[in-house]
C-alpha cells in the first residue's frame, strides 16, 4: 500500500468464519497480503478442516471471539445464525481507524462489530445470506417431511433474521459488490449503492500451445447449488470421461457418487499444484451452478486456457464469453446440459481468447482495485 497517508491507518479485517477454502477466502487471503499489519476477527477458525489448504492462514494474525470455545460449533453452523449477530457484537475494533469486513453471506451481522466514533467501515460483500432471500441453499430443506417441517417453522426466526440483515447492511461507510449480480441484490435488499470490485483471480502463465486432454472437469465446494450432479449425469449417459475434485458436503457427495457411471472419476480435494494441471489438462470446464455470486473456477480454468460450459445465470455471465471462450445453457437440467456439450464438440475454441479473457480478474488488478478504493474513501 502506498502513501504515507494509508500507512498511517490503523485497519482491521473481518470474516464471518474460517472453516473452509473458497471464493471469500481467497478474498480475505489476498485482503491480508495487501494490509499484513491488520489482524484478523472472526467468529471461530477451525484449521483443521481445512485440508490441504490448512497453512495459508497460519502466518496471518487472526482473533477469534469466545464461540471459539463453544462445543461442537463445527457442526451448529446453521443454528449460529440466529445469534451471530450478536457474536460480532462482542467484537470492539473502536482503536482501528479503517475496518473492512468480509460478508460471506453465511450470517447475518458481520458489520455489527463495535467501531469509533471515527472508524470508517467497507463492507466488501460476496452476497446478502442466500437462505435468507430464496436462493439455493446447501442444506436440503424440502427433501424429506421433517426438514420440510423446520423450513416451515424457521420461516419465523427468518423474518427477524431478515431484519437484522438489513439493520447491518445500513451500517457501512461504504459497499463493495465482487460482481454485477451481487450489486443488484445489494440494490434490492439493502437499498444501497455498492462498487463493484471481481474478486481475485490466480493467473498462473501457460502456453497457449499446450495439449489439451480428453476429459471433462467439474469440482470446487461439492454442494447442492453446484448441481455437480447434472455434469455427472450427463457424462455418465454419454460415456464422457469426467474428473471432480473438491470437498463434499451435507451428504451430497453420496447422491454423487450413487449416479456416476465408470467413466466417473473423484479425486477428492487436491492442492493448487493438482488442480492447474487438472484445468490445464481438461478439455472444458463444467460449471453448472445456480444463481453464482461470481465464480472464480471458471475464470481459472479459463486462465489455463480451457473454455468453460456453465449454466446461464448469476455471476458466470460477466466472466464468460459465450462462444467464445465458452458456452451458457439455459435450462438447469441434464436435457439442456447434454444439447450444450454435444454443441462443443463440433466447434473449436483458442486457448489465447481464454487466456485473455481471465486476465481480466487477476489478483494484481483486485489488490490496484481495492487499494485506490480505500486510500479515495481515507
Amino acid at each position: 500500500m502506498t502513501g504515507s497517508k494509508n500507512q498511517a491507518l490503523k485497519i482491521a479485517l473481518v470474516h464471518d468464519y474460517i472453516k473452509e477454502y473458497g471464493g471469500a477466502e481467497r478474498v480475505l487471503e489476498t485482503l491480508c497480503e495487501i494490509y499484513p499489519e491488520a489482524p484478523v476477527y472472526t467468529a471461530f477458525y477451525s484449521p483443521e478442516f481445512l485440508g490441504p489448504h490448512r497453512d495459508r492462514f497460519e502466518k496471518f494474525n487472526i482473533r477469534t471471539t469466545w464461540f471459539q470455545n463453544f462445543p461442537f460449533k463445527n457442526k451448529l453452523l446453521s443454528y449460529f445464525r440466529l445469534f451471530a449477530p450478536f457474536v460480532f457484537k462482542s467484537i470492539d475494533l473502536s482503536e482501528f481507524d479503517l475496518v473492512i469486513v468480509s460478508a460471506t453471506g453465511t450470517y447475518t451481522g458481520p458489520n455489527f462489530v463495535k467501531l469509533g466514533p471515527k472508524t470508517k467501515l467497507i463492507c466488501y460483500c460476496h452476497t446478502p445470506p442466500r437462505y435468507l432471500y430464496g436462493y439455493a441453499t446447501a442444506a436440503p430443506w424440502k427433501s424429506v417431511w421433517w426438514r420440510k417441517l423446520l423450513y416451515v417453522f424457521g420461516q419465523v426466526p427468518i423474518h427477524f433474521l431478515r431484519l437484522q440483515d438489513f439493520e447491518s447492511a445500513q451500517r457501512p461507510d461504504y459497499f463493495i459488490a465482487n460482481s454485477k449480480e451481487v450489486a443488484k441484490r445489494i440494490k434490492k435488499f439493502y437499498r444501497r449503492d455498492p462498487t463493484i470490485i471481481y474478486p481475485p483471480v490466480k493467473i498462473k502463465n501457460f502456453s497457449p500451445e499446450e495439449k489439451r486432454g480428453e476429459y471433462y472437469l467439474a469440482g470446487g465446494r461439492l454442494a447442492r447449488p453446484k448441481h455437480i450432479d447434472l455434469a455427472v449425469l450427463v457424462c455418465t449417459k454419454l460415456s464422457l470421461p469426467l474428473k471432480i475434485f473438491g470437498r463434499e458436503f451435507s451428504g451430497y457427495g453420496s447422491q454423487l457418487h450413487a449416479v456416476a457411471g465408470h467413466t466417473i472419476e473423484f479425486l477428492g480435494e487436491i492442492n493448487e499444484d493438482k488442480k492447474w494441471e487438472l484445468y490445464k489438462s481438461a478439455k472444458a470446464f463444467l460449471f453448472p451452478s445456480e444463481d453464482e455470486d461470481f465464480g472464480i473456477m471458471p475464470v481459472e480454468a479459463m486462465a489455463a486456457g480451457t473454455p468453460v460450459i456453465a449454466y446461464n445465470s448469476g455471476g458466470v455471465r460477466e466472466t464468460v464469453v459465450n462462444g467464445k471462450t465458452g458456452l451458457y445453457f439455459d435450462e438447469l437440467n441434464a436435457e439442456s446440459l447434454a444439447e450444450a456439450i454435444k454443441k462443443f464438440e463440433k466447434m473449436s475454441f483458442d486457448p489465447k481468447d481464454c487466456i485473455e479473457q481471465a486476465h481480466k480478474f487477476s489478483r494484481e488488478r483486485f489488490k490496484k482495485e481495492i487499494s485506490e478504493f480505500v486510500r479515495s474513501k481515507s
